[in-house]
């Protein structure tokens, strides 16, 4: 089971193959609800001052039955990867940046100018309990972690392991599955295309990073 991705900036929209219980913690659509697709909204860096109403703004513009995540990394960057365990299907869209990253369990001081996010919509075909739901959420954000890591990209306080701002917004059929854990074939499908998507996007991003390093430094 695929959704469908299109382009088309500032937005990025996944299309969820029917409506479907998503779990997030966005800025649009939080906590569990119902909905048919997921939406990413390009911003500018220089429109997230800390006075910005960020959550008010994406809801005038959200359209209804939607789930909407904010990220100022280019929308057009986006990478997916799919995954099938027994059957059960995990298709994972991500945009990728570091440039705000964090190693968990030591944060840095709060810098207005260091914006980027990480942002995942996760389409599982798997029919779960909202508890198992919750259990393959947690299964995403370990793959993200893991995906960040392999990146190697360095902080004061140690290897990024995420960014202060990132989000993961994961559609299910609702059911009666109980557990989504690493033994189990959702648990192992979530991973794989998680891990695989996210090691991509932040490898690329870090290729990105060091072009535009060596650009300013040539200006």
């Amino acid at each position: 089971m695929k959704a469908v991705v299109t382009l088309d900036r500032p937005w990025l929209r996944m299309t969820l193959p029917a409506e479907m219980r998503v779990l997030s913690w966005a800025p649009f659509g939080a906590g569990y609800t119902r909905a048919g697709a997921i939406l990413w909204r390009e911003v500018r860096n220089a429109d997230l001052t800390q006075e910005f109403d960020a959550e008010g703004w994406l809801a005038a513009q959200m359209p209804p039955g939607a789930v909407g995540m904010l990220t100022s990394r280019d929308v057009g960057t986006f990478h997916e990867s799919f995954a099938e365990v027994e059957g059960i299907t995990a298709h994972c869209v991500a945009t990728v940046g570091l440039s705000n990253g964090e190693s968990v369990g030591r944060r840095l001081p709060y810098h207005r100018a260091d914006y980027g996010t990480i942002n995942i919509g996760l389409c599982t075909n798997a029919a779960l309990s909202e508890a198992a739901q919750l259990e393959a959420m947690s299964i995403a954000v370990q793959a993200r972690t893991a995906g960040v890591m392999a990146a190697g990209v360095t902080l004061a306080t140690g290897v990024a392991t995420g960014t202060g701002t990132d989000c993961v917004a994961l559609a299910c059929l609702p059911g009666d599955l109980r557990y989504a854990g690493l033994h189990t074939a959702v648990g192992e499908a979530v991973g794989a295309a998680v891990r695989e998507c996210l090691t991509r996007a932040s490898a690329a991003w870090v290729i990105w990073r060091d072009g535009e390093m060596a650009r300013r430094a040539a200006t």
